[in-house]
């Protein structure tokens, strides 16, 4: 059985798809952009700043289904360019802790809203 799973302190979806959908006791959160759910829009700054917004978005889908970032089996992480990926782990050790989720990181042409950068997860109970 699924069960559709939104937080109002995660921006809502840019299209046709839930936040997150828990089966079972697996929770699959959608790719989730550093859209600030109070304000709709980017925080100030750079990547570092939009990669802190992508995981407090992860971490309130995560909470509205009960689950936290030491449920988190796996993260996908979308960058607009690969030379933030030492910014990507400092940030990222600040969410998730030993032992690590199974972790990939592409850097891809664009991102929605020209975000630049986006992240989904599994998590499990």
């Amino acid at each position: 059985m699924k069960k559709v799973i939104s937080s109002p302190l995660a921006p809502a979806a840019v299209g046709p798809y839930s936040q997150a959908i828990q089966a079972g006791d697996t929770l699959y959160v959608s790719g989730q952009l550093p859209i600030d759910a109070s304000t709709g829009k980017f925080p100030e700054g750079g990547v570092k700043e939009q990669l802190h917004q992508v995981f407090k978005n992860i971490g309130h889908v995560l909470s509205e289904a009960g689950y936290g970032y030491g449920d988190v089996v796996k993260t996908t992480v979308y960058l607009q360019d690969m030379a933030d990926f030492g910014t990507l782990n400092e940030v990222y050790s600040q969410y998730f802790t030993e032992p690590y989720p199974a972790r990939v990181a592409y850097q891809v042409a664009a991102l929605p809203k020209g975000a630049l950068a986006e992240a989904e997860v599994i998590a499990v109970k």
